[in-house]
């Protein structure tokens, strides 16, 4: 620890604060109820109570898939960033040589050039953890899905409490994926450590604020919130489905 500066002591203070801070305020803080994923989360909920009205649920279980075969790809990803990570302190010595060669503001130490590479290493472990709960929250969520009785085999309110119980499984499963995806994005202000601890400040500052304005001023917020989710308080079918699920007659 001693190749470290106050500096960068400090601007290593300011991204650990800017990240879990960034996470207390859109999971925990009361401004959580005006965030894009705040939103998500209802119609996650809204999504399994329309499952269970729905006697084919071919589509349902394809969305299921896909969230699952994202989840999977960034956790592979994941795996594979810890990987370069090792190359990286493996070639410690021929990097820092030329980037002296090249005058690009890197670590002048090996030892600090370690630690960096150690950091940048531990954030995506911690996304790799992330997206494999995530992976597996989704599994659940699924088979709970699959387990949700058709019309006239359980009581209407039987059928809504485990369509509800899937909803909160893959409410919980969104929730560990993008905190997964915030490590990804916060490791790109990491990136800014390499050139110093004045370009490590700032590029954390720029994520931050990035990731700020997607959840209470992208347009994919006002997307979302432009409509109103509809009430769907009981699952009992309108009669406007043929025997197949379909709302056309030919199908």
């Amino acid at each position: 620890m001693q190749s470290l500066s106050h500096l960068d002591f400090a601007a290593a203070a300011w991204f650990l604060l800017a990240w879990f801070g960034f996470n207390l305020l859109i999971d925990v803080s009361p401004l959580r109820k005006k965030t894009l994923s705040y939103a998500m989360d209802d119609y996650r909920r809204g999504w399994m109570i329309s499952m269970c009205l729905r006697e084919v649920r071919i589509m349902d279980t394809a969305i299921m898939s896909g969230l699952q075969q994202g989840t999977a790809f960034f956790a592979s990803t994941s795996l594979l960033a810890i990987g370069g990570g090792f190359a990286l302190l493996d070639a410690t010595e021929r990097i820092v040589q030329v980037a002296g060669d090249l005058s690009i503001p890197v670590a002048d130490s090996r030892a600090l050039w370690e630690i960096k590479v150690l950091g940048l290493m531990l954030i995506f472990a911690y996304g790799f953890f992330k997206f494999g709960w995530a992976y597996r929250l989704f599994n659940y969520a699924s088979i709970v899905m699959g387990a949700v009785p058709e019309k006239g085999n359980a009581s209407d309110e039987e059928i809504r409490k485990m369509a509800m119980q899937a909803g909160e499984l893959n409410v919980l499963a969104g929730r560990h994926f993008n905190r997964g995806q915030r490590a990804f994005f916060f490791a790109i202000g990491f990136l800014g450590w390499f050139a110093g601890p004045y370009v490590f400040a700032s590029t954390t500052l720029a994520v931050l604020l990035v990731l700020i304005r997607r959840q209470f001023a992208s347009r994919a917020r006002s997307a979302v919130l432009s409509g109103q989710y509809p009430n769907l308080g009981s699952p009992v079918r309108s009669g406007e489905y043929t025997a197949t699920g379909s709302s056309k007659p030919f199908t």
